[in-house]
C-alpha cells in the first residue's frame, strides 16, 4: 500500500505534503511523514514493522507503548530540576485509537513522533560522544528501572540469550552444508576452534540468574551508537531510540552492546584485524558517562558482571555471524560471499582485545 495513504491514517495536524524514504537498510521500512496546516508544520516517522524479524508487531507496539508512556510521566516529573531535556519518541495513535495501522494485506505500520533538532551517528565521533553514549543509555535504564519486566511481552524469544546461540550454531554444525564451508576455509576452522576455547564461557550470565544474583528488568535491547541521539544545539544526549527491542532482560547485555558498539573504531565492518581492538580511552569515557546515571539502580552484582558482559556480548554476535555464515547467509544481510565470516572474525578479534586489556577495563569499571 501506498505509504502517503498509510500517512492519512494517524491522528496529525494538516495535510501530507511529501512522504520520504529514510533509513532504508533497517529492519522496517522507514518514512518521514511531512503535514502542514496554513500555520504550521508537523514531522513524524511511519515505518513498517518486518514480520520477519517480530512476528507479533501487536506486542512491539504494546510494549513500546507502555515503556514510552512509563517514561513520559518520569521525564515530565523530573523536567524541571533536569539539566538537560531528554526526549523519547511519542507513539502516534490512528483515527481508530489504535497504536498501529493494519493495512489490507496485513502489514502492521506505526507512527512515532520525530527527536526535535537531534542527530545520530553511525560511528562514534570522539570520546565526549562515547560519553554521552554512556550517559544516555545510563539515564534511559534508570528511567524505566522500576517498570515491571514481567508486563512487558518476549517479542524476541532467546534475544541475547548467548547459550540459545550456541545451542543454535550446534544444530547448524550437524548440516552438511556447514560441514563444506568449515572444511573449505583455514579462518573458518580457527573460528571454531576459538568459539570451543570459550564454550563454558557462554552460560556465565545465565547462570548468574539461576544463582538469584542478576534479574531481569526492561532493556533496550539494541543500545549502538546509532541510536543515541545527539542535540544539535547543545552537543549533549538527548535520546535514545528504535525501541522495537525493548523486552525484559539482563541490563548486562545492554551495557555490553554499547561498548561493542561505540569503543570498537573500526566498526564491524574492518577487513584488517591489525585495526581492530577496544579502545580504553573511548571505554573510560563512556563508563564515565554510564555510571553518572546507572550508579542510581545498579547493585552489586550487577557491577560484578559488568566485564563479563562486554567480553560476552562480542563473543555473542560473532557467534551469530560465524553461525549465519555456515548456514548459508540466511539471516544477515550480505553483499559479498564472506561477509558474515569476516563479521564473525572481527567480533572474536573484539573479544580477544577484550580479554588481554581485561585488567584495564576492570580497573576503569572499580573507579581506579
Amino acid at each position: 500500500m501506498n505509504p502517503e495513504a498509510i500517512a492519512s491514517h494517524f491522528i496529525a495536524p494538516g495535510q501530507v505534503v511529501t512522504v520520504l524514504n529514510i533509513d532504508s537498510g533497517n529492519v522496517n521500512d522507514t518514512y518521514r511523514v511531512i503535514k502542514r496546516t496554513t500555520y504550521s508544520e508537523n514531522q513524524f516517522v511511519l515505518q513498517r514493522i518486518s514480520q520477519a524479524v517480530f512476528p507479533r508487531p501487536d506486542l512491539v507496539m504494546s510494549n513500546v507503548k507502555a515503556i514510552t508512556d512509563y517514561a513520559h510521566g518520569k521525564l515530565e516529573a523530573q523536567a524541571e530540576k533536569s539539566k538537560r531535556i531528554w526526549q523519547l519518541p511519542r507513539v502516534i495513535k490512528t483515527r481508530d485509537g489504535l497504536d498501529y495501522y493494519l493495512d489490507s494485506e496485513g502489514n502492521y505500520w506505526r507512527a512515532l513522533s520525530m527527536i526535535a533538532s537531534a542527530t545520530s551517528h553511525e560511528t562514534v565521533l570522539n570520546p565526549e560522544h562515547a560519553h554521552e553514549a554512556g550517559y544516555v543509555l545510563g539515564h534511559f535504564q534508570s528511567v524505566i528501572a522500576d517498570f515491571p519486566a514481567d508486563q512487558l511481552a518476549d517479542t524476541l524469544p532467546g534475544f541475547h540469550v548467548t547459550p540459545q546461540y550456541l545451542k543454535q550454531f550446534d544444530r547448524v554444525m550437524q548440516k552438511d552444508e556447514a560441514q563444506e564451508r568449515m572444511a573449505a576455509s583455514s579462518e573458518a576452522r580457527r573460528i571454531g576452534e576459538f568459539v570451543e576455547e570459550r564454550r563454558g564461557f557462554a552460560t556465565v550470565l545465565e547462570e548468574a540468574i539461576e544463582r538469584g544474583e542478576l534479574q531481569h528488568r526492561p532493556i533496550h535491547g539494541d543500545p549502538k551508537i546509532s541510536n543515541i541521539m545527539i542535540d544539535d544545539i547543545t552537543g549533549k544526549g538527548t535520546a535514545i531510540v528504535d525501541l522495537d527491542t525493548v523486552k525484559p532482560g539482563l541490563i548486562q547485555y545492554d551495557f555490553g552492546d554499547c561498548v561493542r558498539s561505540v569503543c570498537n573504531p573500526a566498526g564491524e565492518e574492518a577487513r584488517d584485524l591489525k585495526e581492530v581492538f577496544i579502545d580504553t580511552d573511548l571505554f573510560d569515557t563512556l563508563v564515565k558517562g554510564y555510571l553518572k546515571q546507572a550508579d542510581k539502580f545498579l547493585t552489586d552484582a550487577d557491577r560484578k558482571y559488568l566485564y563479563d558482559s562486554i567480553r560476552l556480548i562480542a563473543f555473542e554476535l560473532g557467534l551469530r555471524f560465524f553461525t549465519d555464515y555456515l548456514a548459508g547467509d540466511v539471516y544477515f544481510k550480505t553483499s559479498y560471499g564472506s561477509q558474515n565470516l569476516n563479521r564473525a572474525r572481527v567480533q572474536m578479534r573484539l573479544c580477544e582485545s577484550i580479554e588481554v586489556r581485561e585488567p584495564i577495563l576492570r580497573r576503569v569499571l572499580d573507579g581506579e
